[in-house]
């Protein structure tokens, strides 16, 4: 599906969805406990391939008997193997998540998606779950789904790359409370997009599971533990807000509600607009991000902590004066698209004088221009191509539906608001 969208002058409020990554991460933790509640979940096509894929595994999630809440009657840590492939459609975080979960089950699962998730490198998880007792493999011999997981995991020490996906960490961590053995995680290279992995010790600390950090980057995590999630409520997704804070910025007026503080990196984007120049104001007690059109500058930003932030920073540095030097960002490329290279592509349709190197990218912003632009069938692409066609207009953007992976209801929130979208 294509939108046409208008040069928009904003005005308004709206509440930021509630956060995928959290949705996922309490989806499977109640899961692996007996009987929890979430509160307030994302309901988007990525938080359903994680129910579809935790009720083959035997739990019981109910979204009907109460309003913006699942009960979820779990598996308390003993997944039963699946009476047929897994398939997470376009997300890599149920991939990942299950991947590891699967390691707990007698039999043997197959996990499977999308043409993007089936180009996704899983080596570094799949590696470590050999070492912890499981047998994992690709069915192809290259890292990527469809991927064969037969339990169980029996624990131990593992050395993986935290340079990739910081989702191989946050899987384990889930997972190993579970083995038979203690478990220690010790991480290579640098972790990237480290907050991640923190909102998931977080979460499984709080659930009452015992995962100690050992060191900035190792991981004990005693055997046989048992998870004991009641309830939980899912906060706003930073990383959805940050398209909406980059149109205020841009574009008008913007008051963002139902972001209070937490583990998020994502919440970074505020300080950075704040160098950037922007009229900013978070209210933390509030839960309220006001942000209203400024005249920015160029700024470098490492995003080594902060990946999914790349398309709303392009498009910030295309509409700023001076250079936008966005670094530490090889990661991105194994996203759902290889981000670097699609904004790069998209925005030079548009104008932008903007460079792709291995790790990072140089723009020299100032102007937007109208154009046809591919959506590449990513949710992420798609809303930061949004705000740039609401600062030049005439913009046409394809795959729009994409955006229902995270935040299904972005382009009603931008006709609120007063943006021209057709």
């Amino acid at each position: 599906m294509k939108l046409i969208i208008q040069r928009s002058d904003i005005k308004g409020v709206v509440n930021a969805p509630p956060s995928k990554s959290y949705t996922h991460r309490a989806i499977a933790i109640a899961a692996l406990s007996k009987k929890a509640s979430v509160n307030n979940p994302l309901i988007s096509e990525d938080t359903k391939a994680t129910i579809r894929a935790l009720e083959a595994f035997g739990a019981s999630i109910d979204s009907k008997s109460k309003k913006d809440t699942l009960i979820i009657n779990g598996f308390e840590g003993k997944p039963k193997t699946p009476g047929n492939v897994i398939d997470v459609a376009n997300s890599g975080t149920t991939l990942r998540i299950m991947t590891a979960v699967a390691s707990l089950a007698d039999g043997a699962t197959v996990l499977t998606g999308d043409a993007s998730i089936r180009i996704r490198p899983n080596t570094p998880l799949l590696n470590a779950l050999n070492d912890l007792g499981a047998e994992a493999f690709s069915t192809r011999n290259n890292g990527m789904a469809p991927i064969v997981i037969r339990g169980k995991m029996r624990g131990g020490r593992i050395y993986i790359d935290g340079s990739i996906s910081s989702q191989f960490i946050s899987a384990l961590l889930i997972s190993c409370p579970f083995a038979r053995n203690e478990t220690s995680i010790l991480i290579k290279g640098e972790l990237k997009s480290r907050p991640y992995v923190n909102i998931t010790v977080r979460m499984l600390q709080d659930a009452g599971a015992r995962i100690i950090a050992d060191g900035l980057n190792s991981f004990i995590i005693p055997p046989e533990q048992e998870c004991n999630m009641r309830s939980y409520n899912v906060p706003g997704d930073f990383s959805s807000a940050s398209y909406m804070m980059a149109a205020g910025a841009l574009c008008g007026e913007m008051v963002i509600k139902n972001l209070f503080p937490s583990e998020q990196g994502d919440a970074a984007l505020i300080e950075i607009l704040r160098r950037m120049g922007a009229q900013i104001q978070w209210d933390e007690k509030r839960g309220e991000v006001k942000v209203s059109k400024s005249r920015l500058k160029g700024i470098s930003v490492d995003v080594g902590k902060t990946p999914d932030l790349v398309p709303t920073l392009a498009v910030l540095g295309a509409a700023s004066e001076g250079t936008m030097v966005i670094e530490n960002a090889e990661h991105v490329r194994y996203k759902e698209t290889d981000r670097l290279h699609a904004m790069t592509v998209e925005l030079k349709k548009m104008g932008v004088d903007i460079t792709e190197e291995k790790d990072r990218l140089i723009i020299k912003g100032g102007s937007i221009k109208g154009a046809e632009v591919h959506g590449w069938d990513d949710h992420r692409i798609v809303m930061a191509l949004a705000v740039a066609g609401m600062v030049a207009g005439d913009t046409t953007i394809d795959t729009v539906e994409s955006v229902s992976i995270s935040y299904p209801g972005f382009f009603e929130d931008l006709r609120k608001i007063g943006a021209g979208v057709s």
